[in-house]
């Protein structure tokens, strides 16, 4: 199976949504897509993700990271410190329910941007854009 499940349109569209997402938030959002997931529980996988992708460097610890196992089946979101302190308790597993409904009908990509703008709506709410913000971490999917 490829490393990249997702068309050329679908991929520019991921991150075309990041960008929107990241426009009006000093937070970060990541996408990391790989065929197997090398850990029996995705979310400790994202966890070596996001240190991998230096995500938890982000000044206001407001980085967000989606994972995808695309062979395997298995993802997760993650937020770092200061953005899963501050959003609702169940608001990344609600995020998580709205990715399931679009994977199980395998889309992918859909599934990814609605999940990356509903993000971005929490970051933009609780780590607003500000005039010296710069893009930390890059837009673009990383894959394994």
């Amino acid at each position: 199976m490829p490393q990249n499940p997702f068309s050329p349109d679908e991929q520019q569209r991921i991150v075309e949504a990041i960008r929107q997402a990241e426009k009006a938030t000093s937070g970060e959002i990541r996408v990391h897509v790989e065929a197997h997931c090398s850990k029996a529980d995705p979310v400790q996988r994202a966890i070596d993700v996001f240190a991998q992708l230096g995500m938890h460097e982000t000044k206001d610890q407001n980085g967000v990271l989606f994972y995808l196992a695309h062979a395997d089946r298995k993802f997760a979101i993650i937020g770092d410190k200061g953005i899963d302190a501050k959003v609702p308790v169940d608001f990344w597993e609600s995020t998580k329910d709205l990715l399931r409904s679009h994977f199980k009908q395998g889309a992918y990509a859909k599934g990814l941007s609605l999940g990356i703008e509903r993000a971005g709506q929490q970051l933009k709410h609780y780590f607003p854009y500000t005039s010296d913000d710069i893009n930390e971490l890059s837009d673009d999917i990383s894959f394994d």
